[in-house]
């Protein structure tokens, strides 16, 4: 490193009490300490606490319950959320590229930002960021890797932006296979975005009426007494044909995310917290979370993404510059 005061070529010259390199001017003499980028940008909160905040994150810990565990204000806890969350979604845009998939599955899961639609409408409101959300998820059958994620509507434009990510996520060079659900929003859209560059299938769920209990029938689902495999392009497996893999991925969501736990009020109550915690959540499954499927290793070591399980602090370090 250069001089920081006169630009003059420097040498070593020992370490600081924290281990630190230090650095001697040849011309005027000065030492410096190198400069190192930091893990949190401009935060002040200390590193061994931020990674107990994300680890308490991560394991589905809500915001003042962390805020408990570890005295940090629940204000800097989402300061943290929102610095890690974009370093995550660099990650997912710049590390999950080139993935070679051979059988992919995709389903949305619900959930609601600020309010329920009912209510929104009885208040007449009209923000787009309140209400319904639904997050758009593909995962690959082989490495269990979350191929893409977007967090948008039930409607075709955001089946439009999650399918363009998942194409932009793919090695195009070779063929592979997509399953979706029966929703009728990817009727038109998949073959716009992908098709006749994979193959394609629909798994059409067929339900029986709605539940004879009356305390279950608000929150159990149908239940399901058959599944219709339906070829949408090309030339799908149809043994493959499943959405087995992507819906046992959302109970982890469920599970893992505070703010998708049905029955409570740790609901998210902002668009951008509720992106940047699944961007959060992503990240840590896919390069941190080791899988007994996958004999201890993570899915991004399972896709040949990266040869070791990361820690926390190696997934910020991955993106230092954001």
């Amino acid at each position: 490193m250069n001089c920081t005061d006169c630009n003059a070529q420097t040498k070593k010259h020992g370490t600081d009490r924290k281990g630190n390199q230090r650095y001697r001017c040849l011309a005027c003499g000065k030492t410096s300490v190198e400069p190192r980028a930091k893990l949190l940008g401009n935060m002040y909160l200390s590193e061994d606490k931020a990674l107990m905040c994300l680890n308490l994150l991560v394991e589905g810990c809500s915001v003042r319950s962390i805020e408990r565990i570890t005295g940090v204000h629940r204000d800097t806890v989402l300061s943290l959320l929102e610095t890690v969350g974009k370093k995550c979604l660099w990650l997912q845009e710049n590390l999950v590229r080139n993935v070679r998939v051979k059988f992919v599955q995709a389903d949305e899961i619900w959930s609601f930002i600020g309010m329920k639609d009912k209510t929104k409408r009885a208040l007449n409101i009209t923000d787009e960021k309140l209400g319904t959300s639904y997050t758009f998820t593909s995962i690959d059958s082989d490495s269990k890797l979350i191929v893409a994620w977007h967090l948008g509507r039930r409607t075709e434009q955001d089946a439009v932006t999650f399918l363009e990510k998942v194409y932009q996520a793919v090695d195009k060079t070779i063929w592979w296979q997509i399953t979706t659900d029966g929703w009728p929003g990817y009727d038109h859209t998949v073959n716009a975005i992908l098709g006749a560059k994979a193959h394609v299938a629909q798994l059409v769920k067929i339900y029986q009426g709605a539940n004879s209990k009356k305390d279950e029938q608000r929150y159990s689902p149908a239940e399901c007494v058959g599944c219709l495999k339906k070829t949408i392009s090309v030339r799908p497996v149809k043994e493959k044909i499943s959405t087995s893999y992507v819906e046992r991925a959302n109970l982890t969501m469920r599970m893992s995310i505070r703010r998708m736990t049905r029955l409570t009020n740790a609901f998210s109550k902002k668009w951008e917290n509720m992106n940047y915690s699944l961007a959060l959540h992503f990240a840590h499954y896919n390069f941190c979370r080791s899988h007994k499927t996958l004999n201890g290793a993570t899915p991004a070591m399972a896709a040949n993404l990266t040869s070791t399980i990361w820690t926390l602090k190696d997934l910020l370090r991955a993106a230092t510059h954001i």
